[in-house]
């Protein structure tokens, strides 16, 4: 099944001018043509462009969102449609990818995300009722590391 312009745009609520010049510069590629030439978008096309639309409604810019896909395939290449087989989340300007268990920023690659739990294991609890200080809590092996971070 695909959809001619007007179905996308009443099913995306976007304006037949945006939807154009999305098309036009390849930000959103149609899946198919019919036999007079008319763009037909597949069920994919469409979860990607309210993918789009909902980027920008969060305040993403289309530069941004053009150079995040971009970025997208250069680090995960076997993703065919990284709008539609990833789990993006923005906030403010910025694109946060979810992947396999991590998150990253879609332009720099940078994870956020670091699991928290894995710190604990070289954490020691106080005694109950026992005032140890903030400092106390790591192993020792680490002093040199925290005290050369704190500096910096």
């Amino acid at each position: 099944m695909t959809f001619t312009n007007r179905q996308v745009i009443a099913i995306s609520k976007l304006s037949q001018r945006q939807l154009t010049y999305w098309r036009r510069t390849a930000l959103v590629v149609p899946s198919g043509h019919s036999p007079g030439g008319h763009a037909r978008y597949s069920f994919t096309d469409l979860v990607i462009i309210r993918t789009i639309k909902q980027l920008l409604d969060s305040g993403v810019s289309t530069q941004k969102i053009r150079k995040s896909i971009k970025r997208l395939g250069e680090f995960l290449p076997t993703l065919k449609t990284p709008l539609n087989e990833l789990t993006l989340v923005a906030t403010g300007d910025v694109i946060l990818v979810l992947h396999k268990g991590s998150t990253f920023e879609a332009l720099s690659g940078q994870e956020w995300i670091f699991p928290v739990a894995d710190l604990v294991g070289g954490c020691h609890l106080p005694p109950p009722g026992g005032g140890s200080r903030q400092q106390d809590l790591f192993d020792d092996t680490n002093d040199d590391l925290l005290f050369k971070a704190a500096k910096q």
